[in-house]
């Protein structure tokens, strides 16, 4: 979901815009102060104009000032305000995480897994009666359980991913944005306002962040250090995927979060490799403490090496498209 925020504002503006996970922040806490009062489901929807509204502003006042001057002073403004907006998040809710909840229809189980040595596997959406997944007959019957916050934001990141390439692809207002970019005097000479269509792009990404923010909140915590828990981890997303490239964002999205989770389940390290083909190693063997990392521990930082290695051999990215 962040992912295509900044897709949007890079490929569009040519933009690299670092204040995009303190739009996110932003959005969470948006978000947790508008449900204090009129409830989750409207500060679903205005919690993310809100933060696109604050996005055009700046884009407006501050970012179209420097956008002349090139790709550096743009990435120096945008670094400014992530601090900026750290330091007010902290003047405005303080330094501790916030009570965000989930609604109640999101509190619990989407869905149970159900396996038997018997039936095999079966669904029940909501959480399985508990004769359901108790032994019965000699069969062993697990059940595991899918969170509903974690179903409704992987509904909500495909609704935006399909909505956004739609607006880009199937519609007029589509094309005038991407035209303002690679022919912005011909759009002017169609009598479109080009700075106005930026701010717009500008704001829309910012927007993105905030309903991202608001969902991230809600489902893990909304705390002042979560944009830069998730700052650097897009920007490996969106070079793993391809620089401007949605269908680039959502294939690097899948490939470093499965990079992130997958190691955790293997609790296993070269020197055990080693051992178990037939080697000995062991505390004197010469370069032990690298031998001995499990792939838990080596998991951080997976990505960022497959990051190095794109850079390396594939600069464009899995389907991004090479400039000029």
């Amino acid at each position: 979901m962040l992912s295509s925020g900044l897709t949007l504002i890079f490929s569009m503006m040519g933009v690299l815009n670092f204040a995009h996970a303190s739009f996110y922040m932003v959005g969470a806490y948006v978000a947790y102060a508008i449900a204090g009062v009129v409830g989750f489901w409207p500060a679903l929807l205005l919690a993310p104009l809100a933060v696109g509204a604050l996005g055009a502003l700046f884009e407006r006042t501050a970012l179209r000032r420097v956008h002349k001057f090139g790709h550096v002073p743009e990435l120096l403004i945008t670094f400014g305000l992530s601090y900026v907006i750290l330091e007010l998040v902290k003047l405005v809710w303080g330094l501790s995480p916030v009570p965000f909840s989930p609604p109640a229809v999101l509190q619990g189980p989407a869905f149970t897994i159900v396996q038997s040595s018997v039936d095999g596997f079966g669904l029940v959406w909501g959480a399985a009666p508990a004769e359901r997944c108790a032994a019965a007959a000699g069969a062993v019957v697990h059940c595991s359980t899918f969170p509903a916050t974690r179903f409704f934001m992987m509904v909500v990141a495909l609704v935006m991913l399909v909505s956004l390439w739609l607006l880009l692809t199937r519609t007029r207002i589509g094309l005038v944005i991407q035209a303002a970019l690679t022919h912005p005097e011909m759009v002017e000479a169609l009598g479109h306002n080009v700075p106005r269509v930026f701010m717009l792009v500008f704001g829309s990404g910012c927007a993105l962040a905030g309903l991202a923010g608001v969902v991230g909140g809600m489902t893990f915590v909304t705390e002042p250090s979560m944009a830069a828990i998730v700052g650097s981890i897009i920007f490996v997303v969106v070079v793993v995927g391809g620089m401007g490239s949605l269908a680039g964002a959502f294939v690097g999205s899948l490939v470093i979060g499965l990079l992130q989770t997958l190691p955790l389940t293997v609790d296993e390290s070269l020197a055990t490799l080693i051992n178990a083909l037939g080697g000995s190693v062991g505390p004197q063997t010469f370069g032990w403490p690298l031998l001995r990392i499990t792939l838990p521990q080596a998991a951080p930082i997976l990505p960022y090496l497959l990051l190095v290695l794109i850079l390396i051999f594939r600069p464009k990215g899995l389907l991004g498209t090479r400039e000029g």
